[in-house]
């Protein structure tokens, strides 16, 4: 006898999220879930709470109730240095990497080994290191600019190093806040490339808004207005959508 096919558990499971500032709902009872290597989209209009969600499920920001579960662990229960050992990465929309390292020395430093103070100070530059920023650099496309100074890179090339960065802790789940913003028409499309490829390993919650990459890389876009869904579903779906059209496309 066949036994009943298990369903997968999700990767991330927001359920009845709600963060209220001064009465204000910025975040209003939402859920969504987020399934094993999927890449998902969250639009929506100006003050929607899109990177309120990002905040909430990194740590940065409290609910004031719901749950955020990640791999059955309860997230809102952590601090934030607690949610990335957890396997979460966030990356936020100003490139946050050190200008006066080279492509190299910003990977290595992300290096989890290197990040507590002890194995800061025992930290050796072994060949699992190195092996790992080439595979990295490559992944990224900088293995032709490990030895060049940060500070040179251009504003999409900065984007993608500080991804790299994230992708050297691999985590399970990475957060991108508009990560193409203020990028060339062929940066956009690596950056799809990118993300496209690193899913074999992981998840990647994206928030954006610039449509064209959107459906270059959406598995799933969730449309958020004033906190809550307004929308869910493939990028057609979500398209065709009149309240989606009304709200946010049509503007």
């Amino acid at each position: 006898m066949l036994v009943g096919h298990q369903p997968k558990p999700f990767l991330l499971s927001v359920e009845g999220l709600t963060v209220s500032f001064d009465g204000f709902k910025a975040v209003n009872d939402l859920s969504f879930y987020v399934e094993e290597n999927e890449i998902r989209v969250i639009i929506g209009p100006n003050g929607a709470g899109k990177t309120t969600v990002l905040d909430l499920i990194c740590g940065k920001t409290k609910a004031t109730s719901g749950l955020i579960e990640f791999r059955g662990k309860d997230l809102t229960k952590l601090k934030e240095n607690q949610i990335v050992k957890a396997g979460v990465g966030r990356k936020f929309q100003t490139p946050s990497i050190y200008d006066d390292l080279t492509v190299f020395e910003n990977l290595e430093i992300s290096y989890p080994r290197g990040r507590t103070v002890f194995g800061a100070l025992t930290f050796t530059r072994d060949a699992a290191v190195r092996d790992r920023v080439h595979e990295v650099a490559e992944m990224i496309f900088l293995k032709d600019r490990l030895d060049m100074s940060a500070a040179l890179l251009s504003h999409g090339q900065k984007q993608w190093l500080e991804i790299g960065m994230l992708l050297i802790q691999d985590p399970d789940l990475l957060m991108l806040d508009e990560p193409v913003a203020g990028m060339s028409v062929s940066e956009r499309a690596k950056t799809a490339e990118l993300l496209n490829r690193i899913i074999k390993d992981r998840s990647v919650l994206v928030i954006e808004h610039d449509m064209k990459f959107v459906e270059d890389i959406a598995h799933k876009v969730t449309v958020l207005h004033q906190g809550q869904i307004l929308s869910e579903g493939t990028m057609e779906k979500v398209k065709s959508d009149p309240k989606v059209i009304e709200v946010y496309l049509g503007h």
